[in-house]
Order: C-alpha cells, then structure tokens, then sequence
C-alpha cells in the first residue's frame, strides 16, 4: 500500500463506512462527513481570513501606493516591488488560495474512496477489505452498500430524467457551479485590481466554480454532493464569522467590505 492510499484513501474510507454504518445512508454519510471536513479545515479559513485583511491593509499603506505611482506602467518592476514589500511585512499573497488548494487532495481522494467503498464485485471487494483497519469493521455487514439518495446513484454521474424531457438534467452540476460561484463572490474581500495576485484571486474564483461543476458533470453524484454541502457550509462559516459580502451577489455593485461581529 503506497503512501497515498495509507494517509488518503484508507482514512476516508473508514471514516465514511463508520458513519455509514450507524446511519444506514450513504448520501447522509457523505453529508456528515464533509461537515466533518470542514470542520478540520476551519483553521485554514480562517487564516486565508486573516491573509486576505492583511492584504486589504496593505493596499491603503502608502509605500504600497507610492510604489503604484513609481512603477506605473512598469509592470514587471512593480511587481518585484509588491513582493519585497509583502516580504518585508510577512504578508503571503497567495494564502487566500490555500483552502482551495487544500481541498483538491480530498476532492480526488473522496472520489477514490466512493468509487472503492462502494464494491460490487468479489475482486473489488477483496480490494476495499485491504483498506479497512483490522478488527474496525465487518465488511460483510456493510456490502452491498447502499448508495441510492434522493433520485441519484452516488456512484454514477448524476441525470435528473423527467418524462417530458428526452434527455439527463446534471441538476447537481449546475447546483455546484452556482454555489461555488456564490461561496467565492461573498467571500471575495475588496482588492486593488492592479494587485498581481488579486488578479490571480479573481481568475481562480471564474475558473474554479467551471471545473467543480465539470468535475460534478463527469464523475460521480456523490463528489457532487460533497461540492454542494461544501459550498454551502463554507458559505455559512464565513457568515458566522461576519465575513460574508452579501452586496456582491448584486449586479452592478462594488466589493463592499463584510461588517465585521465583534468576537
């Protein structure tokens, strides 16, 4: 067993089957367990919180915007000159990004783990008993799993089918894109858009809800509904935390900055 499969895949299929097996639901595994996700991942939010003020300050410091008058139009200078600034004030431009980057070892590791956990076959069952920790569970109490939620099979694309319809609606998929995009529009912070990285920040929050809702489009519902729980937890994380830019939602209005509770 490599080293992927023993710090990704045999954790998550345990954790997953655990719940299952008290819940007798696949899907609401699947929910329970990204709360779970996100729960261990709470630091990393809000420390890009944390990043994305401290880049917010820095823009209003006037070496920062003395540098934007110097080097106007010298794009490569200026950026050499936000990056020694940024070093100088211990400030990481793309720590914003991290949660994101967190998540795509566990997005490619839960889809591994459903498509493994839920085995079909005497082989693919003699493989998923590999993963599972000796004298945790009783493989053959949980197979075959369950994996019908709702209209979906969380192992397959997801299609909602309607008898007046000729073809598969991917319901989830588009679910997944509007959520991700809501998630990264209200918690996108005010930002400089001549900022390098704010650039970047902006592009990943266009691209990123377009390659969820691919990957929600092509692979199975379960990851999908991974996606959407995801999305609306974090949105909420971000609430509790007064951090949510609910103007931003609106079309035509500015990046207004999120009130901010007092702690």
């Amino acid at each position: 067993m490599n080293i992927w499969d023993t710090f990704i895949i045999t954790p998550m299929i345990n954790v997953l089957l655990t719940i299952y097996y008290y819940i007798g639901s696949f899907g609401i595994a699947i929910i329970l367990f990204t709360i779970l996700i996100r729960l261990v991942t709470h630091p990393l939010m809000v420390k890009q919180i944390k990043s994305a003020q401290a880049m917010q300050g820095l823009t209003q410091d006037k070496r920062y915007k003395d540098m934007q008058a110097k080097y106007k139009g010298q794009k490569e200078k200026l950026a050499q000159a936000q990056m020694e600034l940024y070093k100088e004030m211990g400030v990481s431009p793309f720590a914003s990004c991290l949660p994101t980057i967190i998540q795509l070892p566990i997005i490619i590791g839960l889809y591994q783990s459903l498509t493994r956990a839920m085995a079909s076959t005497p082989a693919e069952m003699l493989y998923l008993k590999q993963h599972i920790y000796p004298g945790f569970l009783n493989i053959s109490t949980l197979i075959p799993l369950d994996n019908r939620f709702l209209w979906m099979d969380l192992a397959q694309p997801e299609r909602l089918f309607l008898p007046f319809i000729a073809f598969g609606i991917p319901v989830m998929a588009i679910i997944v894109v509007i959520t991700s995009y809501m998630q990264t529009k209200l918690t996108m912070p005010p930002a400089d858009p001549s900022n390098q990285s704010a650039m970047m920040t902006n592009m990943m929050n266009i691209y990123m809800p377009l390659l969820m809702g691919y990957l929600a489009y092509t692979l199975s519902s379960g990851l999908a509904l991974y996606f959407v729980v995801s999305n609306i937890i974090g949105i909420l994380q971000y609430a509790m935390l007064g951090r949510v830019n609910w103007k931003n939602l609106l079309p035509g209005q500015k990046s207004a900055a999120p009130v901010k509770k007092g702690r």
